[in-house]
């Protein structure tokens, strides 16, 4: 993990996405700030998961395929620890600098708090529901860098994964009754409206442990295979 996050901030990537995430988000905040005139965040909780869904695939694209791509990832499986070690390592690096993203957004929440009056349940709830978003995405972005040496494509995977889940529930009103309930259950976003809005779901936790343990697993056995073969 400390090697990964060496890497990643001593590189340009980390600032270059920042930058862009920070220039995305301050535009929705500062547009509602500005133009309506409403010190509130709700525009920017709305918007998060799919500011997510593009850069935490950005985040996480080379943390496996870059290995593949230089040629260290044979050594990397040879040396003397755990696949679930190497695993562990990688996603809590690109979990860490997913939260690297979303620290400088906390003006934001200073600046509704120094010009209005927000409740706090709403921008607690939506800062830990964007922990949660973080930690699956960063699964997901994971997985898809460990199935293939070629960044783009892992960016994309992870991308269309990402965005299905987190747009999923916009399409519900086209499909039958008996299909909403399951679309909503397996809407990222859906679960993560639901903590923003200051309300912490046993269902919603869980839907985010379960998703982020699936994906940890699914990458373990990809690097397992490799290691066998």
């Amino acid at each position: 993990m400390k090697r990964e996050l060496a890497a990643y901030f001593t590189s340009p990537i980390a600032y270059i996405v920042t930058a862009l995430f920070l220039i995305f988000s301050g535009l929705v905040f500062f547009s509602t700030f500005f133009i309506v005139k409403r010190a509130e965040l709700r525009n920017f909780f709305e918007m998060l998961p799919i500011f997510l869904s593009f850069f935490i695939p950005a985040l996480t694209m080379r943390v496996f395929s870059d290995e593949k791509r230089t040629g260290t990832m044979e050594t990397l499986v040879t040396l003397p620890v755990k696949v679930t070690d190497i695993v562990a390592g990688k996603y809590l690096a690109s979990f860490v600098s997913g939260i690297s993203l979303l620290v400088p957004t906390l003006f934001y929440a200073v600046t509704c708090a120094v010009f209005g009056s927000p409740d706090a349940g709403p921008v607690i709830g939506g800062y830990l529901g964007a922990v949660f978003l973080i930690a699956a995405f960063s699964a997901i972005g994971v997985f898809a860098s460990s199935v293939t040496k070629n960044q783009i494509i892992a960016f994309f995977l992870a991308f269309a994964l990402c965005i299905v889940l987190t747009m999923i529930s916009s399409f519900s009103i086209f499909l039958p009754g008996p299909v909403v309930k399951l679309v909503s259950f397996i809407s990222a976003s859906g679960h993560f409206l639901s903590v923003s809005r200051g309300i912490v779901d046993s269902r919603d936790v869980l839907y985010f442990v379960s998703l982020t343990a699936l994906f940890i697993a699914m990458t373990v056995r990809t690097i397992r295979n490799e290691r066998k073969n």
